[in-house]
């Protein structure tokens, strides 16, 4: 799979996982497509990847974005919609191979508005393709721009307390996101994961209030935990929300910190070789990047 003329058609290339990604794909020699906006920083595309100008809604663009490619690496959010039409335009162009990156969020209780859509993503993947994989990574972090860890890192450095909506006794499993992207090439690498589903979760399940306490030790400081009954502050979210106040966090993602959100990689370790680092040392890094 790693010839140099093997053409890898690479969705999200530039977001924040997808840039990691064609990074190590590149490295094995693979012979990057990436699909990019117009608008698209291409700079951060590797040396020697060819980019095909389009979006993931327009169907000629991915139909050539797709035209030769013997594999497809999926790395763009699978929550819009645009995975049934990709898929069926990857079948038509005699995609061989192709690896999705979903995600864990896929099992909330709640009645997340892009759970269907992702549940849907994943059947069209798993009933579309012939040789499919897809991964679902929990919280992703590990770098500055990773939309989880960054904000509570530079909370802890600059305040002396943090606001905990509930007990904070609730699990987390973060992901470096450099483990992960090692996970997704190992998965597209690996023949044998062909047909199966793999959890690309961080090395343990931590408490949310141990998250908070290593984010601290990571950026040398000492903070105290508020914590504040969780439904009331969902539902003052929800009113903001409603009115369109912009917020740093959203009513659905407060409500999921009552859920448990543990995943074990056992079987992404067997197969794949997936060896994630400890969270405490992952945030650390992250600390000392920003």
């Amino acid at each position: 799979m790693g010839e140099a003329r093997d053409v890898v058609a690479v969705a999200g290339a530039t977001g924040f996982t997808g840039r990691r990604v064609a990074r190590l794909l590149a490295s094995e020699g693979a012979c990057l497509r990436c699909l990019v906006r117009p608008t698209s920083d291409r700079a951060v595309l590797p040396g020697g990847a060819a980019s095909s100008v389009g979006d993931l809604a327009d169907g000629p663009s991915v139909r050539a974005w797709l035209s030769g490619a013997r594999s497809l690496v999926y790395c763009a959010s699978m929550g819009f919609g645009h995975v049934p039409d990709v898929v069926a335009a990857a079948r038509d162009a005699g995609v061989r191979r192709a690896l999705f990156v979903s995600t864990t969020g896929i099992f909330t209780r709640l009645p997340a508005p892009s759970r269907a859509v992702r549940m849907a993503a994943e059947d069209s993947v798993r009933s579309g393709l012939p040789a499919w994989t897809i991964v679902r990574p929990t919280m992703i972090y590990g770098a500055p721009g990773d939309r989880n860890m960054e904000r509570l890192l530079r909370r802890v450095a600059t305040r002396r307390f943090v606001l905990v909506p509930g007990r904070g006794e609730h699990l987390l499993q973060p992901v470096h996101v450099d483990d992960l992207a090692a996970g997704i090439v190992a998965a597209w690498r690996e023949p044998a994961a062909a047909g199966h589903a793999y959890a690309l979760s961080g090395a343990a399940p931590l408490t949310l209030n141990a998250v908070i306490d290593a984010a601290a030790r990571a950026a040398g400081r000492h903070v105290r935990r508020v914590h504040a009954p969780l439904g009331p502050v969902a539902w003052a979210l929800g009113v903001w929300e409603r009115f369109g106040v912009p917020l740093p966090i959203r009513r659905e993602q407060v409500l999921r910190l009552a859920e448990d959100k543990a995943f074990d990689h056992d079987a992404a370790a067997r197969d794949l070789g997936f060896a994630p680092r400890p969270f405490a040392v992952g945030i650390g890094e992250e600390a000392r990047a920003l």
